[in-house]
């Protein structure tokens, strides 16, 4: 892996992933009745009526036989190779773990989806100010949307954080028990962790897929994003990533010197001058 960033597919192939994955999620009613089927004939005339609503591109008929049409196709098809493309072409940031894996990239990959959608969110918001202070005429939108990419924020920063070996830890005892006992300690949270993974998507499975996303639970506001049905499936999948991640790392980590994961933890002497400089700070 290279350790330059900053080059320009740094910011348009997950920009891309990001504009596909949200024309897909916005027109999920279209995918959900043509690739699920549906018994109940009020349910599909609602979510027939729902994707009619909402649909950015209503003057093109859908392909198949179905509501999707060639754009829907093209944004579907597009996400997994811009994913592929993603990862492998991942760049290593100064500040980040130094040791990825292959299996990292894709939590690397997560953390500049995440990159994006800060930036989306932190747009979305100027734009808010700016028509409600200046202009004066405030959005129905912007609030939700960016309560909505929020949660996306939220959740995926977690895979990132997980990825670099970013969340607190408390290692007293840890630091001064023999290597083996360490790979105890280390195992055991593992399996804590997808013990807690497997009894959370076990026992909200039904709730979140079958009542949220199969009937794609909307807002229920003026502007009416489909925040249940997304989020709520979001959190199950995020949790199973960060119980894939941890597994890695610790497959990762298993024959490493335990110094050189200390050295996430110390702090970096070169960004602390820089952050004083750049507030002005002796």
């Amino acid at each position: 892996m290279k350790d330059n960033i900053g080059v320009l597919k740094e910011w348009v192939i997950p920009f891309a992933f990001v504009f596909c994955a949200g024309w897909v999620i916005w027109h999920g009613p279209a995918y959900i009745l043509d690739f699920i089927p549906h018994d109940s004939e009020s349910m599909i005339a609602q979510m027939t009526e729902l994707h009619q609503r909402k649909d950015v591109s209503p003057g093109l008929s859908g392909l198949f036989g179905g509501l999707t049409d060639i754009i829907d196709w093209a944004a579907l098809l597009l996400m997994p190779v811009l994913f592929v493309l993603g990862v492998r072409s991942m760049t290593l940031a100064q500040m980040e773990f130094p040791y990825p894996s292959r299996i990292d990239h894709i939590g690397m990959f997560i953390g500049r989806i995440t990159m994006i959608l800060i930036i989306s969110m932190t747009l979305v918001m100027l734009y808010e100010v700016f028509l409600r202070y200046v202009v004066e005429a405030p959005t129905l939108w912007a609030n939700e949307l960016t309560l909505w990419i929020a949660g996306f924020v939220f959740m995926l920063s977690g895979v990132y954080a997980m990825q670099q070996r970013s969340h607190i830890r408390i290692f007293i005892l840890y630091d001064v028990l023999p290597r083996w006992g360490q790979h105890i300690c280390d195992t055991l949270w593992v399996l804590l962790l997808w013990v807690f993974a497997f009894f959370m998507v076990f026992g909200s499975y039904k709730q979140v897929f079958v009542n949220k996303f199969y009937r794609w639970e909307m807002f229920g506001t003026a502007f009416d994003p489909p925040i249940p049905a997304t989020i709520q499936p979001m959190i199950l999948i995020t949790i199973c990533l960060i119980a894939l991640q941890a597994l890695s790392n610790l497959i990762a980590d298993w024959n490493r010197d335990p110094a050189d994961l200390a050295e996430k933890d110390a702090i970096d002497e070169e960004e602390l001058e820089a952050i004083k400089k750049s507030v002005g700070a002796n």
